[in-house]
């Protein structure tokens, strides 16, 4: 594979406000770059796990049990690769991720993230939105205002609306 360069997200939301991203991304799997910190991919970080300056990125077709769990937890962030916008196994995993494991840090979206996703992709718990490039922040921004009401739960709402709905006494 030839040497890819770590690059740096030009666009970045975290919790729906615009961060400087001062995480290289990696996409190199035979080496570890040499800016830190760095997001690398997974197979890498877990043979540096000691390395606080590096953070995993997991393929859409990680594999989420409670033996990887338990070593990510340690991990400052975790990256989710979108690798096409119609692959939704990165839903899954960031839902793992929050729900079934307690995952806490930052959970962040890369590859090919589009504004249409980013409603979704933060009901799922992911709290940092790497767009791609040709994706406007301003957009993006107003994408994840969109919706004042879900109907499903989610990581954010642990209530259907019905279920809401019947609780409060709203029967109409």
């Amino acid at each position: 594979m030839p040497d890819q360069q770590p690059t740096v997200a030009r666009t970045l939301l975290k919790k729906g406000q615009p961060e400087t991203d001062t995480w290289a991304l990696s996409r190199d799997t035979e080496a570890l770059p040499e800016a830190r910190p760095a997001i690398v991919p997974l197979a890498l970080w877990l043979e540096a796990e000691a390395d606080s300056a590096l953070a995993p990125w997991l393929p859409s077709d990680t594999a989420l049990d409670g033996e990887l769990a338990e070593k990510l937890a340690s991990a400052p962030r975790i990256a989710i690769d979108f690798p096409a916008f119609t692959d939704g196994r990165g839903y899954t995993l960031a839902r793992m991720l929050r729900e079934r494991f307690g995952y806490q840090g930052e959970i962040r979206a890369i590859g090919d993230v589009l504004v249409d996703q980013l409603y979704y992709m933060s009901r799922c718990g992911f709290d940092a939105l790497a767009l791609r490039d040709d994706q406007l922040l301003e957009d993006a921004q107003r994408a994840l205002g969109a919706f004042s009401v879900s109907y499903q739960p989610g990581v954010d709402t642990h209530e259907a609306l019905f279920e809401r709905r019947l609780r409060e006494g709203n029967h109409s």
